[in-house]
């Protein structure tokens, strides 16, 4: 179980305060099901815009709409009574200025009652940032790789090696001083993550930053083996789901062309059973 108190809904104070103390636990969730099962372990479910090439079959996140995030925020919301949601701003929706990226996340906080959203980028966003902060929108950041901007980079590559080092800091900094609650470090070298770590005062949340940060993420159809596409580096994986559910799924179709199933166990007579009976 997490550290926090399962007795109120985690809020961005609480991520804050967790600066330093027991390591966060995040997962990703895009249904009310999953948020089920990750709201008693994880202090976050991030509803990340991951959910268009996990869920939807795109090559990249950046066919995801705010209506495919109002959405699935709406139903994680629905599933977490203790874990806080935070959801992922999609590709243009707050980019062009500090008022349209206030205008897209006030929507997506009051159409699914998320308390927090999350927005890539780090100094060239940090007006924005201190923009939504002192309107009431807490914010997330995420540096490093940023799986919006991949064309520009080149490929999902690790951000932050040799001279790229200073400017990664740089980033961190300014989004810590803009207002972030916290910063989501990916593909982040693991001493370049542990010197941002020990400097920054909001929490670290690695995604392939190593163990220095102060929490970690995943997405979570990853690590049960769900989403078999591709593999990266920095994902475990706890399960094997999608080997299961393929193996039951090719049983099932094998009792149905062999007329296994339905057996009589599993249908209804014609004459109604006996008083006491099923």
């Amino acid at each position: 179980m997490s550290a926090t108190s399962p007795l109120r809904p985690v809020l961005p104070p609480d991520i804050r305060a967790r600066k330093g103390t027991a390591p966060l636990v995040v997962l990703t969730a895009y249904t009310t099901p999953m948020a089920r099962l990750v709201d008693p372990h994880c202090d976050i479910a991030l509803v990340g815009d991951s959910v268009g090439m996990v869920l939807h079959g795109m090559a990249s996140t950046l066919g995801v709409t705010m209506e495919m995030m109002v959405l699935h925020g709406r139903s994680v919301v629905k599933g977490c009574g203790k874990a806080m949601v935070v959801i992922d701003m999609p590709f243009a929706s707050y980019e062009e200025s500090p008022a349209q990226a206030y205008r897209n996340a006030a929507r997506l906080m009051a159409e699914t009652g998320a308390p927090a959203v999350k927005l890539e980028g780090g100094a060239h966003m940090a007006e924005t940032i201190a923009f939504l902060t002192r309107r009431g929108v807490p914010v997330m950041a995420h540096i490093g790789l940023t799986p919006q901007a991949v064309n520009t980079l080149g490929g999902y590559k690790v951000v932050g090696r040799e001279d790229e080092a200073d400017r990664v800091m740089q980033d961190a900094l300014a989004v810590q001083e803009a207002g972030a609650f916290a910063v989501v470090l990916e593909k982040v070298p693991m001493g370049l993550a542990g010197r941002i770590t020990e400097r920054l005062e909001i929490p670290t949340i690695g995604i392939g930053a190593g163990a220095a940060c102060d929490g970690q993420v995943l997405v979570i159809d990853d690590m049960l083996g769900l989403f078999t596409e591709f593999r990266p580096r920095f994902v475990k994986r706890y399960a094997e789901l999608g080997k299961a559910a393929d193996e039951a799924i090719a049983a099932y179709a094998a009792d149905v062309r062999a007329r296994a199933f339905p057996a009589e166990e599993h249908g209804f007579p014609d004459v109604l059973p006996a008083k006491g009976q099923k």
